[in-house]
């Protein structure tokens, strides 16, 4: 008997989705692989999907975008306590991404061929949090320019970080570089407000 939890409903199989996606990519993920992550028969994942592969990945950066909204996007577009917000969302983006070992699935689209099906959902996910950062940071006193420069700096910087820490298979890089980005954007703040 395996011990591999029965999925039951589409939400249940939407993490394992998205790290077969994460570690095949959208081309690589085949039904077999999607099948073998879910421990669904590709007959249960086509009836929780009945659109197939595209469904599938349309229905993880809906749940992706969905804790972004909340727990990212949501408090930087609100700003109530901008360094809060952005000491917040640091916190968030580092457990959500295990300190870098996690490969962002909605970056790996944007890099490949795949990418083009979602590309609207890709644009509007890191346009709207680079908007949400600059916000908070214009909240915080930061012109406009110079927020918007380091809102761009600093989303393009968590991707590379996650990247690279990928590549050279340790976490401290990544953690290195978002302190780094963070210093830089609470020091904006105190700067400027």
């Amino acid at each position: 008997m395996s011990s591999k939890r029965v999925l039951t409903d589409r939400a249940s199989a939407l993490p394992a989705l998205a790290e077969a996606f994460r570690e095949h990519g959208f081309e690589g993920a085949t039904l077999a692989t999607l099948s073998k992550a879910t421990g669904l028969g590709k007959g249960s994942l086509y009836n929780f999907f009945p659109g197939g592969k595209e469904e599938m990945m349309d229905a993880v950066l809906e749940n992706i975008d969905g804790w972004f909204a909340n727990a990212i996007f949501s408090p930087l577009e609100q700003a109530l306590d901008p360094a809060a917000a952005i000491t917040g969302m640091f916190d968030d983006v580092t457990a959500y991404f295990r300190s870098g070992q996690r490969v962002c699935v909605v970056g790996c689209l944007g890099l490949n061929s795949a990418g083009e099906a979602f590309a609207a959902k890709v644009k509007g996910y890191f346009a709207r949090w680079i908007s949400a950062l600059a916000h908070c940071l214009e909240a915080g006193k930061v012109p406009p320019a110079l927020a918007a420069n380091l809102a761009e700096e600093a989303v393009s910087g968590i991707q590379g970080a996650i990247v690279l820490a990928r590549a050279l298979g340790e976490e401290a890089s990544f953690l290195r570089i978002v302190q780094r980005l963070q210093s830089s954007l609470l020091d904006a703040i105190v700067r400027y407000g």
